[in-house]
């Protein structure tokens, strides 16, 4: 046997009836015993008194989402996984499984990304029990089996990724900090496949925690301002330039100033350090002719 198999109980209402019986049977023969001071009553009270104490023991309640994995002498003999008050073979161990979605709050592991730099990562982790049989006999004790490969998948999943890209052209790289969905769908594929063995179904898996460690964090905030600082230049080079020709051609169309090439180049410097420069220019007011 190695799945899971559904099986029945017999209900446990009609079984307290018969154990009631005993137990009325047991109370009858020890008040004779009493009474009539013989001891013959003794050995029906004891009979009666074994099977009300036996049977007890094969009543057993399965709640609303979960069951009972049933095992008779090291023999698998089912899950029960229907509601309500049943009673089976007294000898039976009747193991309780929920099946309930249960949620895995992963704690902050020290890892490094694919680019080696160290970060700091968690996930939460939502699962719950698919087969009772490979839960039960397949690992030693599942939940601790989902804690442990939780923290391994997090970390495989870790190192196969950088945490960020500083250059344009790695702007396709999937990255753990950009790439949520993409780096969750993967996350969720590798615990399902670990937990396989188990009979665990991996139901959500989203990282929770994503930092730099501490000892790089204000080195590396320090390199992705140095970027958006080069970004932002960029393109107010790029807008300046335009509107230095855009200025350029209309002077030229609309016949407003003929101007040579030194001019131009100076007039050029101007707009460029009027445009670019983070402060508001003071200007100079020229009185005496373009070229003084």
């Amino acid at each position: 046997m190695t799945g899971e198999k559904t099986r029945g109980a017999l209900s446990g209402y009609g079984m307290l009836i018969l154990d009631l019986v005993f137990l009325a049977a047991a109370a009858y023969y020890l008040v004779g015993t009493i009474r009539t001071e013989n001891p013959i009553y003794l050995l029906p009270f004891f009979a009666c008194f074994i099977l009300f104490i036996v049977t007890m023991a094969g009543f057993f309640i399965v709640n609303p989402n979960d069951a009972r994995v049933l095992v008779l002498f090291g023999t698998y003999k089912g899950t029960v996984k229907r509601n309500g008050f049943f009673w089976t073979n007294p000898f039976m161990s009747k193991k309780k499984i929920t099946l309930r979605a249960r949620n895995l709050n992963g704690e902050k592991l020290k890892v490094n990304d694919k680019a080696g730099n160290p970060i700091e990562i968690a996930a939460v982790v939502v699962w719950q029990v698919e087969d009772t049989y490979k839960a039960s006999f397949e690992v030693d004790d599942y939940e601790h089996y989902v804690v442990v490969q939780s923290e391994a998948a997090v970390r495989h999943m870790a190192g196969a990724y950088p945490y960020d890209t500083f250059d344009d052209a790695d702007d396709e790289v999937l990255t753990l900090r950009a790439g949520t969905d993409q780096v969750s769908g993967v996350l969720e594929k590798e615990l399902a496949d670990r937990f396989e063995r188990a009979g665990i179904k991996v139901l959500e898996a989203r990282i929770s925690h994503l930092a730099y460690a501490p000892e790089i964090a204000e080195a590396m905030l320090r390199r992705q301002q140095a970027v958006a600082v080069v970004a932002a230049r960029t393109q107010i080079v790029e807008g300046a330039v335009s509107m230095v020709e855009l200025a350029l051609e209309k002077l030229r169309e609309k016949h407003v100033v003929d101007l040579d090439e030194e001019k131009k180049a100076t007039m050029v410097s101007n707009l460029l350090v009027v445009l670019c420069s983070e402060s508001s220019a003071t200007p100079v007011v020229n009185t005496g002719t373009l070229y003084q």
